[in-house]
């Protein structure tokens, strides 16, 4: 019999380098069934060629921005809005984070490739990060997935080439230095892609950046300072556990217990927000606790079932999620009370993307996002899943469940210099791809991006002409606060958490 010609199988570099492949990914480097997925991205460029994703113009009747945000606002907490608006006030870029659903509502007047994959949905600069595999490991990842459903490819890459546009021109970068790190990022995806089309399905869920990794590739590039700041980095990373949640946000309580602290708006007990005995608030998280355990698989289930919950409280996270609930449920093991663990709840509303895109099939959109997050994370955390909550109004809404820390870094952008940022994109133009490669037709896509020249140039222009369209947008905003059809918190300075 003869013998099959075996798929490549070593792993590449986890962080490919940033290259022009000079040439499309070639029938004769696919089996004759992987061509014909070839052929589909080709066709493709004939009804939407790469070029049609480059320059937006806003179409004559765009609704008005402040309103399509104050829409989002009826499902928040009320005293919580403001404070949303002063953080989305504080720079374009802050604005930008916060309104993933304009974005949303732009990209669907946008020409659509149809070469469909699970969207992250709100893949910019500051929603990727490192945190910790179950073996200890620790890895760089895409981290946010609330807006997460199935969709065109694109509007993953052009929220991310967009939030590096308006992350340069807050720093201060030249229109040269914004357009070279948009041309890293795009030519690394699509360098990326075409790695992925020619590796079997299994190598690409193996697939993952790990810190090492980046040191190895990038150490021996640059001066001792840089690399003694990453490692920094990644001893902070590391010391964010549970255990540095509890020494930072508990004390000892009356009647003994550890207690999570007060500290208005920023984190509320729930005891104090619904005027209820700390045994009531305990009986509440058990029962919500109850149905997030059934989400889990039996290992988990074991795992969870050796923690009781102690206290709850009400956390303010993020800036386009300020309003939204999120509670923070401590919790100590039965047979040590030293051995703790904090989980985070976080509402889960429908995604930005429901309403110009497919709705998602999962009933709870809790379990969108976890699904979602398995889906484009090569490893995720291992206390993920969903449950509902009842609130004080009656109105019980989806929520997912993690862990609230557990080795989780964050890059600090406004401390980037140009070639950290060029860096940095590279990592994340890799990651998303990776994330696309394992959820969509990959060598569909390979085949529709090419070389990635042709693509990298849409993407410099559309982030630049969608900068200006976020500025606009951010300037409407100050404008309504100005008005007072828009009321902000006042400047939160130190006192922010």
């Amino acid at each position: 019999m003869a013998k099959r010609k075996s798929a490549v199988r070593s792993a590449p570099a986890p962080l490919s380098e940033v290259r022009s492949l000079g040439t499309d990914v070639t029938q004769a480097e696919m089996s004759s069934g992987a061509a014909q997925h070839g052929e589909v991205g080709r066709a493709v460029r004939k009804t939407v060629p790469r070029s049609a994703l480059g320059q937006w113009i806003a179409p004559p009747n765009r609704p008005d921005p402040v309103a399509t945000l104050q829409a989002q606002d009826a499902d928040r907490v009320a005293e919580l809005v403001p404070l949303r608006y002063e953080r989305m006030s504080a720079s374009a870029f802050s604005f930008y984070r916060g309104a993933a659903t304009l974005m949303a509502q732009d990209l669907a007047t946008r020409p659509r490739t149809g070469l469909e994959v699970q969207l992250a949905g709100d893949a910019h600069l500051a929603n990727f990060g490192g945190f910790a595999t179950a073996e200890r490991s620790l890895i760089f990842d895409l981290n946010d997935f609330d807006e997460t459903l199935r969709g065109t490819f694109e509007w993953d890459v052009q929220r991310l080439a967009a939030s590096i546009e308006v992350a340069g021109r807050h720093k201060g970068f030249t229109r040269a230095r914004r357009a070279a790190l948009i041309k890293h990022m795009s030519l690394t995806y699509c360098s990326a892609m075409a790695e992925f089309s020619r590796m079997s399905r299994l190598d690409v869920w193996y697939a993952r950046i790990q810190a090492d990794d980046i040191l190895n590739r990038w150490a021996g590039e640059v001066d001792a300072r840089r690399v003694a700041t990453f490692r920094r980095a990644m001893a902070k990373g590391r010391a964010k556990t549970s255990a540095r949640a509890v020494s930072r946000y508990t004390r000892v309580g009356e009647d003994g217990e550890l207690a999570l602290i007060s500290q208005p708006p920023f984190m509320v007990p729930v005891g104090e927000l619904i005027g209820e005995s700390g045994e009531r608030v305990r009986d509440l998280a058990a029962a919500v606790l109850a149905e997030y355990r059934a989400t889990l698989p039996n290992d988990r289930k074991l795992l969870l079932s050796g923690y009781r919950p102690v206290d709850v409280a009400r956390k303010v996270v993020g800036v386009g999620s300020v309003g939204t609930r999120c509670l923070i449920v401590l919790m100590v093991a039965d047979d040590d009370s030293s051995d703790d663990l904090v989980l985070q709840l976080k509402q889960a509303s429908p995604s930005a993307l429901e309403a110009v895109s497919t709705p998602s099939p999962y009933p709870n959109h809790g379990q969108r996002v976890v699904e979602g997050q398995r889906l484009m994370q090569a490893s995720s955390d291992l206390l993920l899943g969903w449950t509902t909550v009842t609130g004080v109004d009656g109105v019980t809404r989806d929520f997912y469940v993690r862990q609230m820390w557990d080795w989780k870094t964050s890059a600090d952008l406004d401390v980037m210099d140009h070639w950290a940022m060029g860096v940095y994109a590279r990592m994340c133009g890799w990651t998303l791809a990776r994330a696309h490669a394992r959820t969509g037709d990959r060598r569909a896509l390979a085949a529709y991006l090419g070389s990635g020249r042709s693509f990298g140039r849409a993407m410099q222009e559309f982030a630049a002409t969608y900068a200006d369209q976020n500025q606009r947008d951010y300037e409407a905003l100050h404008a309504a606060i100005a008005e007072g059809r828009v009321v902000k918190s006042p400047s939160e300075g130190s006192a922010r958490q």
